[in-house]
């Protein structure tokens, strides 16, 4: 069973009473991204579904269609597409176009033609992993996930992370993250994210805006939910499960195969070192998707895009 909506609600608000700089400047209460009263929707129910989730038989597909309203795998309205209906041969036609044309702009106009085609292919779980090799085009062609994203939840919400996260969220995650019981790892993040630019620096640590994502690690540490061995993941792990450091000149191709299971999207920084990343890539099913920017911080927006785009449920 889960707990009713007055007693989500009330541990919404001790959230933000304990951790004030985590209340939301702009909402109306504050605490709405931990619980919303009014949609019943946020963190709080989200996190108790994927718990009811968990503890029910695995399944072995990495996308399953869902019956609730939240998560990358739900079926949802999308917010917008185009007004163009597709018979199955334009449909087919249109794929046979975007694997050979060399020309990105066609490829983006087609990809928005058969986008609603691609979502009954994401939530169809004999179909879904197919999704890369009938549209290989994400492979090569960068911002194709933005477009998806954008199509599905429209632009406003697609540009909203990238500009409220550096001017209202990044310093209180940051102030939040000194307050805790220190260690060295902790430290290193800290002074990363405190950096007055996100750019290359002499030193072995990654830029401010990933850094400051990866202080979550710290603040909401991973659960021992879903995983085979007993005993909660470290925080240092589960950065293992957002982004890989590799040095420029590995071969990509090498990495992927040396995947020993089929994990959910994850980044993959190359560059001379952390804080002078060349290019990032989102490794899904084995195969590499060029990021559309080379700062960590969008790089992370894209990945956490591509959970959605591809209806991939988020790593336990």
């Amino acid at each position: 069973s889960s707990p009713p909506k007055q007693v989500r609600e009330l541990y919404a608000q001790g959230i933000i009473a304990l951790f004030p700089y985590l209340r939301d400047p702009y909402a109306k209460l504050g605490y709405e991204h931990y619980y919303d009263p009014q949609s019943g929707q946020g963190y709080l129910s989200w996190k108790i579904k994927n718990i009811q989730r968990n503890s029910a038989p695995s399944e072995t597909r990495r996308c399953v269609p869902q019956s609730f309203s939240g998560g990358p795998s739900a079926q949802r309205e999308a917010s917008s597409s185009t007004d163009v209906i597709l018979t199955e041969e334009q449909y087919r036609e249109a794929v046979s176009l975007m694997k050979h044309t060399s020309e990105e702009a066609t490829v983006k106009v087609k990809m928005r033609e058969t986008f609603q085609y691609r979502r009954k292919m994401i939530h169809d779980p004999s179909r879904c992993a197919d999704v890369l090799t009938e549209f290989p085009r994400y492979l090569d062609i960068k911002g194709l996930i933005e477009l998806d994203f954008a199509c599905l939840f429209g632009e406003k919400t697609a540009a909203k992370f990238l500009e409220r996260w550096p001017t209202t969220f990044m310093q209180k995650v940051i102030q939040q993250s000194k307050g805790l019981n220190s260690s060295q790892e902790l430290q290193d993040l800290i002074h990363c994210a405190e950096s007055a630019v996100d750019t290359e620096s002499d030193e072995d640590g990654w830029g401010s805006g990933l850094a400051s994502i990866l202080l979550l690690l710290h603040l909401i540490p991973p659960s021992a939910q879903g995983r085979k061995r007993p005993g909660k993941m470290s925080a240092s792990q589960a950065e293992k499960h957002i982004v890989i450091f590799k040095k420029a000149g590995t071969n990509i191709q090498e990495h992927l195969d040396s995947i020993k299971e089929s994990t959910q999207p994850y980044l993959l920084a190359v560059g001379t070192k952390k804080s002078s990343i060349h290019g990032y890539y989102i490794i899904l099913d084995k195969k590499a998707i060029p990021c559309k920017s080379v700062s960590g911080l969008a790089a992370f927006d894209e990945l956490f895009k591509a959970h959605f785009v591809f209806g991939a449920a988020y790593n336990k």
